[in-house]
């Protein structure tokens, strides 16, 4: 049965997708253009001290000043450094706030598809025999992946070329006073940098691009051949996925902070796109079957859903707590910095999110006739999405704009943005092919499944 994009949910992914561009450019019109604006907009005039990125400028400031004390002019020289660099750092704060926004939607959404993307190769890779009628779904949602992955690539070139400060490392003038982002050069380099996430986008999309190929040429053979080859892919790929994975981490997310590095840091935000991705399938086969579409899913196949949405929450949450309680508990200044912002300025979302991610998934999942409600599983899976958004934030925001945060109309208007992207491309990608993989050897099972 072919899927039809009806025009009610069209015309809602466009409508998404106009309010959050003209949220976006509110964002970007209300910005400061200098530096003057920026003083305005804080209330400040160059007193106290709002972010890192010149701390190691400020402590040498300080001491200079201890040791030129008897010298008026010379403290008062530097006073007025330390002061103009204060102020330069505000105006980056601020004019960071609708780039982080737009940075943090496009990367929510595009972890989503490629979460899926993971999820889909291990089915394939591991023959299993339940989930071949949710194929289809997993195709669909991964058709973001190219689109979603240019508009990231995008957003780091510009980042490379100056439009924005978000990844400090980027700036001439921040390396040349910082010892240990200056230790980093041989990797943390612009040219370098897109290398790396032109090879990781180009792996993705292509492992997608032939398991799709593999997957639609078998509903038409009369052998296994297709299915054989997919397998070979799906577990070569997840090779290739993993390291990569973990490089994109630390790339595009930790390094918008490079003072501060966590070995668990891949494995954190893996567990968080896979959440996501199940989460969203979930809710895109529920959504399907209200239609009247996949008559072939039944309760069983949702459960299942349900399990990995539980399961994967409570991996995510082992995660986070092993990386708070190590750093935490150790202590050192270099690492606790991280947790320590984010506690004293995003104390809501910080810990907000833990109740979205773990708390809700918890109470709501753990009952197994829970997760064959179809209610449950979408109650439970929009908490989901939007505790892994500002699981998103918290990991991008502080370190782009400092405790100038605020969820207003640039986030909810990038949120919006890609949220009608997402609906725009997946659902269109629905429609181009049969929603049942039938040539699959294992649909028989997978349509029988029943736990």
């Amino acid at each position: 049965m072919m899927y039809t994009f009806p025009n009610k949910l069209r015309n809602l992914a466009i409508t998404f997708m106009v309010i959050g561009m003209l949220g976006l450019v509110y964002g970007f019109i209300s910005a400061p253009n200098n530096i003057e604006e920026a003083k305005k907009m804080a209330g400040t005039h160059g007193e106290g001290h709002d972010g890192e990125v010149y701390e190691t400028l400020e402590m040498n400031h300080d001491k200079k000043t201890v040791h030129v004390d008897e010298n008026q002019e010379i403290s008062q020289s530097i006073e007025s450094e330390h002061n103009s660099s204060h102020d330069e750092h505000l105006f980056h704060q601020l004019t960071n706030k609708p780039w982080a926004a737009l940075y943090v939607a496009a990367f929510f959404f595009f972890m989503i598809s490629l979460g899926t993307l993971a999820f889909y190769a291990i089915q394939r890779a591991a023959q299993a025999g339940w989930s071949p009628v949710l194929y289809r779904v997993m195709e669909g949602i991964t058709g973001y992946l190219l689109p979603g992955g240019i508009i990231v690539i995008v957003i780091l070139a510009l980042s490379g070329m100056h439009y924005n400060h978000l990844f400090i490392w980027m700036d001439p003038e921040v390396v040349a006073h910082d010892e240990l982002i200056a230790g980093k050069i041989g990797y943390l380099n612009t040219p370098f940098f897109l290398i790396r996430a032109i090879i990781f986008l180009f792996g993705w999309v292509t492992y997608r691009y032939f398991s799709r190929k593999f997957s639609l040429a078998q509903d038409h053979s009369d052998n296994i051949s297709n299915h054989k080859k997919n397998f070979r892919i799906s577990a070569g790929f997840l090779v290739f996925f993993i390291y990569t994975e973990s490089i994109m981490s630390w790339d595009w997310i930790m390094s918008i902070d490079p003072h501060w590095f966590s070995t668990l840091f891949g494995w954190y935000v893996l567990a968080s796109m896979l959440v996501s991705g199940v989460t969203m399938i979930a809710l895109i086969t529920i959504y399907l079957k209200s239609k009247g579409y996949l008559e072939f899913v039944n309760d069983s196949h949702i459960h299942d859903l349900g399990k990995f949405m539980f399961g994967f929450s409570v991996f995510w949450t082992y995660l986070w707590f092993s990386q708070f309680m190590l750093i935490w508990f150790s202590n050192i200044p270099e690492e606790v910095t991280y947790f320590i912002t984010r506690i004293e300025d995003y104390n809501l979302p910080f810990f907000g999110m833990l109740i979205l991610n773990f708390l809700f998934p918890l109470l709501i999942l753990m009952n197994s006739d829970f997760k064959r409600n179809n209610y449950f599983i979408v109650m439970a899976g929009i908490i989901i999405i939007i505790g892994h958004y500002i699981d998103v934030f918290n990991m991008i925001m502080p370190s782009a704009v400092g405790d100038k945060w605020f969820i207003g109309i640039p986030e909810i208007g990038g949120f919006l943005f890609f949220l009608g992207l997402f609906i725009f491309i997946v659902f269109r990608e629905l429609t181009k092919v049969p929603l049942l993989a039938k040539g699959d050897p294992f649909i028989g099972e997978s349509e029988r499944f029943h736990y």
